[in-house]
């Protein structure tokens, strides 16, 4: 059993959501040129990306002193606490590339996870307006965010996928040959692009049914969607139907299928 259980978990969201909003804030009056590098690997950042995470790290250490806090910048920096049972997984700002092109898709992912297993996670989507956010085991949530401020909550869940239909979210930035192959395996495919983890959202509200990602990605990319996928009635696995594991070494994440309908197996298709 995973070392925080349902009931401790429902404690902590507000205060992350709250934090969340805070970050949301911090991208917003940084601005999308400011401080604008390419990290090593070729990925861009700014000073929003650095502004939201300083921010996200020093309130969660306030939340919680003893649990560690893996996160997309400071791993670049430093070799993160992988051993640890139970740990914060972050990205400040999802979707960098999104933000910095002018759209209104990107978003700050915070989770919780727990033996391997995301179980809370938190998405603000700034540009939106919106929050998203779920328990495993009590449910998801949506909200809406206005002048700073979160509006009571929407209990979400995903849909039954509809005979004949097959809405699949896809990369807009990170389309590989693989997904691509795999999703030709499906008829009646409606693809709808999208960047960051709002992809992971539209299926938790019942607005899609598939999110292929057949290549590899990381962690902090991927947790706080899962745990609200997961809360709101869907499943994230790898490719084969095995479990995804988190907190390995090298924090990455080989490949996933998430879907909303768990009467449909995908995995079969793999």
């Amino acid at each position: 059993m995973p070392e925080f259980d349902a009931a401790s978990c429902a404690s902590l969201v507000d205060s992350m959501t709250a934090i969340a909003i805070s970050a949301s804030e911090v991208i917003r009056r940084s601005g999308r040129h400011s401080g604008v590098r390419l990290k090593p690997d070729g990925s861009p950042v700014t000073a929003a990306d650095e502004g939201a995470e300083a921010l996200i790290r020093d309130e969660l250490s306030c939340l919680k002193p003893t649990l560690p806090i893996i996160s997309e910048e400071e791993a670049e920096r430093a070799k993160p606490p992988t051993a640890s049972k139970t740990f914060f997984l972050v990205d400040p700002l999802d979707g960098t590339r999104e933000f910095i092109a002018g759209r209104d898709e990107y978003t700050v992912n915070i989770a919780l996870v727990s033996d391997g297993i995301p179980i809370l996670g938190v998405i603000v989507a700034p540009a939106r307006g919106m929050i998203w956010r779920g328990v495993v085991g009590r449910g998801a949530e949506r909200m809406v965010l206005s002048s700073g401020r979160a509006l009571p909550p929407i209990a979400i869940g995903v849909r039954r996928r509809p005979p004949g239909e097959l809405l699949v979210m896809v990369s807009r930035s990170h389309l590989d040959p693989r997904t691509e192959a795999y999703l030709e395996g499906f008829a009646n495919v409606q693809r709808v692009p999208c960047g960051s983890s709002l992809k992971f959202c539209r299926l938790a509200e019942g607005a899609a049914d598939l999110y292929p990602r057949l290549g590899p990605t990381r962690d902090w990319d991927v947790a706080a969607g899962h745990a609200i996928l997961a809360a709101a009635g869907g499943v994230v696995v790898g490719p084969d139907g095995g479990p995804l594991i988190y907190g390995t070494a090298d924090l990455r994440i080989p490949a996933f299928l998430a879907w909303g309908d768990r009467a449909n197996d995908f995995a079969r298709h793999s």
